[in-house]
């Protein structure tokens, strides 16, 4: 009995037996982080595109090239001087959109003729200035050296000058620069009493006219007795000063 109680009992006690630990719960792999670092060439903006000059200017230089290895016998660059520029501008005429009336044509002066005549198609004085001003910049940004840029030699500018003499008297068009006013600024100060100041700034052009022949313009404000007018535009303004005594 005691041994059936007993074997009854171990295997009660087996049945029973310490509870197994509970399986650990899954752990959650850690998300992962992807950093990119954008390069300079991503962050920074496109280029922007030439301008106009820029973009006229290349486009000048290339011709310019492609006449020199035309040339007979071709030419490097090294060996252009000024005289070859010169028939470069001359080269250039056979495509020019500008009526040069010659001396023995009767439109010969006349700035807007009635009718047309078989006087030659030319570059305007203009064109060909201004084209030189480009090919004297694109010399020296593609490694030309300031003193032998054959584009800013003496027999060029010569040449100019007379394209634009003969031009402005065969087709009645003077040349002439539009000088620019240069403008004074007159400051005056006159104090009167009891503190009190006016500050008046007469401005007008160098070339400017006595007060009768003004037109349109201001006097000029003067603090006091005996103030003067002026025949500029003026501009006034009246600063009153107080004084403050402070007891210590």
């Amino acid at each position: 009995m005691d041994t059936a109680s007993g074997s009854e009992g171990g295997g009660r006690g087996e049945e029973r037996g310490e509870p197994e630990p509970p399986s650990p719960l899954p752990v959650a792999a850690a998300p992962t982080i992807t950093t990119t670092t954008a390069t300079p060439a991503e962050t920074s903006s496109p280029p922007a595109p030439p301008s106009r000059y820029e973009s006229q200017k290349r486009r000048d230089w290339n011709t310019f090239l492609q006449y020199l290895r035309n040339h007979k016998p071709p030419l490097t660059l090294a060996r252009c001087s000024g005289a070859h520029v010169i028939e470069f501008l001359k080269y250039l005429d056979q495509f020019g959109k500008t009526k040069v009336h010659v001396p023995g044509c009767p439109y010969f002066g006349h700035p807007n003729p009635p009718a047309p005549c078989a006087c030659p198609l030319k570059q305007a004085w203009g064109s060909l200035d201004a084209l030189i001003g480009r090919l004297r910049a694109a010399y020296e940004e593609n490694g030309g050296r300031p003193e032998s840029n054959p584009f800013g030699a003496k027999a060029v500018r010569i040449y100019l000058r007379e394209v634009r003499e003969g031009q402005a008297k065969a087709r009645g068009i003077p040349y002439e620069k539009k000088k620019r006013k240069r403008s004074t600024v007159t400051v005056s100060a006159v104090s009167s009493s009891s503190g009190s100041g006016a500050i008046s700034i007469a401005s007008g052009s160098g070339g400017g006219g006595d007060g009768n022949n003004g037109g349109g313009e201001t006097p000029a404000c003067g603090g006091g007795a005996g103030g003067s007018s002026s025949s500029a535009s003026t501009l006034t303004s009246t600063a009153n000063v107080s004084t403050t005594s402070t007891t210590v």
